[in-house]
């Protein structure tokens, strides 16, 4: 959801002299700066991690310590850690087939209702009132899908893919421990690279991939009209892997069994 959108007008908050202030007032200005620095942000940034949120472990480990940083989500929202902070890893001893269960550790932009109030005040003739509160992002593991590219559950899935919440690391644990040290390859940078992103992959295919189309001459120019068999191929391949900032172009290469080139 772009903030752009949202947004039905703008008006540039005044006060004078004399002025009486309400609390509605003075959180209005509050909104209105973070809301155009947000769509500065989205505007001019792409999702993920613009400094810090270094995660260490090491085999072995049971949990895994993430240092502070600064990210930023799909709708310009800054998530900040200021402190130190230590995640257990999630208790499973494999995925349930003898294999290293697969995690991604998520962080996102923690909701207002969740915040807790660091200071209160009396009002004059009012009730107590909160006037700070304590923002920390939140933390989140998300068991993989046994491929290990995409979260198994839905929901998940999809606020990693809409670039709501921001994949710090990945990790494999086997016996309720890290089997491996921490994978940090996988993070998103908030700067996009100057240099072209690249990625590469390979598919099998088989005879059941080839589909017989006709494709039939144009009978414009005063000749019969012919169709002519030609064997294509047809063949999803998720790219997802590559994580593009954008709708990347592509160029395949054929190659059959003997390693003879067909077609690129």
């Amino acid at each position: 959801m772009a903030i752009l959108g949202d947004i039905q007008f703008l008006e540039r908050i005044q006060f004078f002299n004399g002025q009486r202030l309400l609390a509605n007032d003075l959180q209005s200005l509050e909104s209105f700066e973070r809301e155009m620095r947000w769509l500065h942000n989205q505007s001019l940034h792409q999702p993920g991690i613009g400094s810090g949120f270094a995660v260490t472990g090491k085999k072995g480990d049971r949990q895994v310590t993430i240092s502070p940083g600064y990210a930023i989500d799909a709708l310009g929202r800054e998530i900040i850690l200021t402190l130190p902070d230590t995640e257990q890893v999630p208790p499973v001893a494999d995925n349930g087939a003898g294999q290293p269960a697969l995690y991604d550790l998520l962080v996102s932009y923690p909701p207002d209702a969740n915040l807790t109030p660091s200071e209160t005040r009396d009002g004059v003739c009012a009730p107590r009132g909160t006037v700070r509160v304590h923002e920390e992002p939140v933390f989140c593991w998300a068991r993989l899908s046994d491929d290990g590219k995409q979260p198994a559950d839905s929901r998940l899935k999809d606020l990693v893919q809409q670039q709501l919440m921001i994949v710090l690391a990945q990790v494999a644990i086997q016996n309720c421990q890290l089997k491996d040290d921490v994978n940090v390859a996988i993070r998103r940078n908030a700067r996009p690279p100057k240099q072209p992103r690249i990625a590469c992959g390979a598919m099998s295919v088989t005879s059941k991939d080839f589909h017989s189309v006709n494709f039939s001459s144009d009978a414009s120019s005063g000749g019969a009209a012919t169709s002519t068999p030609v064997v294509s191929r047809r063949v999803t391949i998720d790219t997802s892997s590559g994580r593009f900032s954008s709708t990347p172009s592509y160029f395949a290469r054929i190659r059959a069994a003997d390693d003879r080139i067909i077609s690129e």
